[in-house]
């Protein structure tokens, strides 16, 4: 990684005469350039084995997409430094050079160093950056490429741990493998030794990248929106934004959109940040995909995005007035869980380690063992027959994984894409399943007071509000996976105990339907779920 020692030429000085021709010349060049991209993008999809671009979680730019992202740096002008990590066949390179020159004023010079593990793409990558040369040469900006063969982390870790570092770039283009990283393996601990802590490969691209920018360097990048909450990545985002201030962030609708061509379903969002500078405005945006118009934008106050007392650093995408509005029903809400009296955790049965206690049926030295797949419109059903054990074995073994007979809440920590709903919650009633203790499994969360059970009216009411679309609406701007934890649940901001109780006293005993669920909600927020705004009185 060297990008301070290249110093590139001087912006030649070109004649009269192809200054005038310079305008023809570089419409064709830069056409060139973007059809070598397609043609050698469609022939290394082509090549990759699927088993292996799994295995490194890489998935190419498509390039409208990379187009976009590279039309989002603002300043492309004097001696420009880009670095490209993962940089596969070059797209993303090859975007910011034509985006750069195609500007009214372009750089004088242009330095890119990519890094690529696979052979094959490096290969294809150098023949992209001789067309960013013959690209450059058009506009009258001298142009010098480097493809390195090499494992970014490895090369930007070693180059942190350097006395004096080298490596400091004006501009970072990502689209970043997506892998998660083993707590003990190699990869973690040479990110600790450069101060990143996070348990995915594509965050510690970012966090590496933020680390070479020079101050003032922008980053422009393509991630699943996954950072922007839970304690996953927490680290991450303090170390994100403590070094960068965010200036936009755009997401896509589709889940598809982004990576039609890969079958990607992740949610995406594409973000970018100046390194160093005070925190701004941030333009929030959505489109169906990246060649689409946008379908809402509007430029916040950063405290929106990231609010100064969340100390989960949650990143809030609001593009549209609905969703603004629904974000401030829920500012106002009074109540955190711990102003309830209620606490909510993880249930304490890891399938795998009590496997030889499992039973598929409960008996006389059994108790209850509630999975997710027991969670049926808002009550918990027990027992239930199919793949998943309905028992434990009460015994000294298990005696720390039970909690006693009572009324909880659980949530599901997982949902498929397909759900609907992201929270999908049940009440566990005592009447209806008769027990002196009930074991959770790990794939739940469980609402609880003090390791007990919750006064009925409260569970039904809490279940309710979480059931709720306006509880749905507001989680998806901050959560953009299908993993649901206790600290997302612990975030939320909770209506008054009374009101959460008179939500339960309508419930009553019976699960009430989406429709009737979101009308009590309404009427306790005083907002309107369809419209996200204020409740006609």
């Amino acid at each position: 990684m060297s990008a301070a020692r290249e110093r590139p030429r001087a912006r030649p000085e070109a004649p009269p005469a192809a200054r005038r021709e310079a305008p023809a010349a570089l419409l064709q060049a830069l056409a060139a350039l973007l059809q070598a991209v397609d043609l050698h993008q469609a022939r290394a999809s082509r090549r990759i084995d699927p088993a292996r671009r799994s295995e490194l979680g890489q998935f190419l730019t498509p390039p409208r997409l990379a187009a976009f992202m590279a039309s989002l740096f603002q300043e492309l002008g004097g001696s420009v430094r880009v670095l490209d990590a993962g940089a596969g066949v070059g797209t993303l390179t090859a975007a910011l050079v034509a985006e750069a020159c195609s500007r009214p004023e372009p750089p004088t010079d242009i330095l890119a160093v990519g890094y690529e593990l696979d052979p094959a793409l490096v290969n294809t990558f150098s023949k992209v950056l001789r067309a960013c040369r013959d690209a450059c040469r058009a506009a009258g900006v001298a142009f010098r490429g480097r493809a390195v063969r090499a494992d970014f982390i490895a090369a930007a870790v070693e180059e942190l741990s350097l006395p004096r570092p080298r490596a400091r770039f004006s501009h970072a283009i990502l689209n970043p493998p997506y892998r998660k990283l083993g707590a003990r393996s190699a990869t973690r601990r040479a990110l600790r030794r450069a101060g990143v802590e996070t348990s995915n490969l594509y965050a510690a691209f970012l966090a590496l990248a933020v680390r070479v920018l020079a101050p003032g360097g922008e980053l422009v990048a393509i991630t699943p929106r996954s950072f922007c909450n839970g304690p996953y990545f927490r680290a991450f985002r303090e170390l994100f934004l403590r070094e960068m201030s965010l200036r936009r962030v755009h997401v896509f609708e589709s889940r598809s959109a982004a990576f039609a061509d890969d079958d990607v379903l992740q949610e995406n969002v594409v973000l970018c940040g100046v390194k160093g500078a005070p925190p701004g405005a941030v333009l929030v945006s959505s489109s169906r995909g990246p060649g689409d118009g946008p379908t809402a934008a509007r430029r916040v106050p950063y405290a929106e995005v990231v609010r100064p007392d969340d100390p989960e650093r949650f990143i809030h995408v609001v593009p549209d007035r609905a969703g603004k509005d629904v974000a401030d029903a829920f500012a106002r809400l009074p109540a955190r869980l711990e102003d309830l009296g209620v606490s909510i955790s993880t249930g304490k049965v890891v399938e795998f380690r009590a496997r030889e206690l499992l039973r598929p049926d409960p008996g006389a030295d059994t108790a209850p063992l509630i999975y997710p797949a027991h969670l049926e419109a808002g009550v918990v059903r027990w027992p239930k027959h199919g793949k998943k054990p309905n028992a434990l074995v009460d015994c000294a073994a298990t005696a720390h994984l039970w909690m006693p007979r009572g009324t909880y809440v659980v949530v599901k920590r997982f949902s498929s894409k397909e759900e609907r709903r992201r929270i999908t919650a049940a009440v566990f009633d005592p009447a209806v399943v008769p027990c002196a203790r009930v074991g959770f499994e790990n794939h739940l969360n469980v609402f609880h007071r003090r390791g007990a059970g919750l006064p009925p009216l409260l569970a039904r009411g809490l279940r309710a509000f979480l059931s709720s679309t306006l509880v749905d609406t507001y989680f998806r701007q901050w959560s953009g996976h299908t993993q649901v934890n206790a600290a997302d649940l612990r975030n939320l901001t909770y209506p008054p105990l009374e009101a959460i109780e008179r939500l339960g006293a309508r419930a009553g005993d019976s699960a009430l339907g989406q429709r009737e669920i979101d009308s009590a909600v309404e009427e306790a927020l005083g907002v309107d779920a369809a419209r996200g705004g204020p409740r006609a009185t």
